[in-house]
């Protein structure tokens, strides 16, 4: 199959034609407009400093269930200390530009481009994006962000500077999205780290389907809190 390129018509090829990697098309721009389409369809972008914008569907998809997040034996007693502040869309900026420059094992460079951190961030201003923070003593540690359309809610990165802070986020996030009745948390990308957590691999066309049923939900749209 070929890879699609994009021009400034806002469409997007079927997911399906994706290449056997998730390639599935190159170009186009990263617009509000054009990230909430591609989310709705189950594609999201993700390139180099040096690349085009590449659009990925992999097949098979990673997602985690609220239900089925799993909670390790350490990260339960840090949790339980209570020592943590969480805080969700107070400083999403600082949230990106972290999760872009911290240093991660058997990884050069980082795919958090500053044109994506541009584009995530007025997708925050827009009521898509989201951060969850977690502090301690006052001092931004560990957080998350991603975007949200109905039910879904889409990971696309998280950091620490203290053990186990981006976890304490994404316990607390997924609290946030249970209360809520959220169906899923698309998780992109199998990695070694996110299953450990609880997430699982389907089909791409499974997925497809729930996410086009979570999308007929409407979307939490604006500023998160804690206690909302």
């Amino acid at each position: 199959m070929p890879v699609y390129f994009l021009t400034d018509e806002l469409i997007f090829p079927d997911p399906e034609e994706a290449l056997e990697d998730g390639l599935l098309a190159l170009g186009g721009d990263l617009s509000v407009e054009r990230l909430k389409m591609a989310y709705s369809k189950g594609i999201f972008p993700w390139y180099s400093q040096d690349s085009p914008i590449l659009w990925w569907s992999p097949d098979p998809r990673l997602i985690l269930f609220p239900d089925k997040l799993k909670i390790s034996k350490s990260l339960k007693q840090v949790i339980q200390k209570n020592i943590h502040e969480i805080k969700f869309d107070t400083r999403f900026e600082e949230v990106v530009q972290n999760c872009a420059t911290i240093e991660r094992k058997d990884q050069e460079g980082t795919w958090i481009t500053n044109e994506m951190e541009d584009a995530y961030i007025e997708l925050h201003k827009a009521g898509f994006a989201h951060s969850v923070e977690t502090y301690y003593e006052g001092k931004l540690v560990g957080g998350l962000y991603g975007v949200s359309l109905g039910r879904v809610f889409f990971g696309e990165s998280m950091f620490h500077t203290q053990h186990d802070t981006s976890k304490v986020a994404l316990y607390h996030l997924v609290g946030k999205l249970k209360a809520w009745n959220f169906d899923f948390i698309d998780a992109q990308q199998e990695t070694r780290h996110i299953k450990s957590l609880g997430a699982e691999s389907v089909p791409r066309k499974l997925f497809l389907k729930m996410l086009e049923k979570a999308l007929e939900y409407p979307t939490k749209t604006g500023k998160w809190r804690l206690n909302d």
